[in-house]
């Protein structure tokens, strides 16, 4: 597929049901079904992101694998996910707003602009210790 083309699918303009959807028919004919205990699932989606992890092994701190290789190891992903969320009933769309805005509490702007640390660490915006300890 040429850089011009689009997918059949993308993020933008494809709601994940349809995925689903595509997901359910190609696990039934398969009888795919059986395998797909909760536990399986998340240990794949596990095995499946450290396939990702592998694709960087070994590059410079930007380097980046081949681009059908990546795409094949995200797809599997988000496939491994979309089975994993269905098993359980939860809708991953709305799992990732929830978490989303619990980040938010926990994130804040004033406190996390510009820093990695975790939550638990954000005490104060950057900058503030430093004029407090030169007081």
């Amino acid at each position: 597929m040429s850089a011009q083309e689009k997918p059949p699918w993308s993020s933008a303009e494809t709601p994940l049901a349809t995925l689903d959807e595509a997901l359910v028919a190609f696990n039934r004919a398969r009888d795919w079904e059986q395998f797909h205990a909760p536990k399986d699932l998340a240990m794949q989606l596990s095995v499946e992101a450290a396939e990702v992890l592998e694709l960087f092994l070994w590059k410079e701190r930007d380097g980046v694998p081949s681009r059908e290789r990546l795409t094949d190891e995200l797809g599997d992903v988000l496939i491994t996910l979309s089975n994993l969320a269905r098993r359980v009933g939860i809708d991953p769309l709305a799992a990732a707003q929830q978490k989303l805005a619990k980040n938010a509490l926990r994130y804040p702007v004033a406190l996390a602009h510009g820093r990695a640390d975790k939550y638990d660490a954000l005490h104060e915006p950057v900058g503030e210790a430093d004029d407090a300890a030169s007081d």
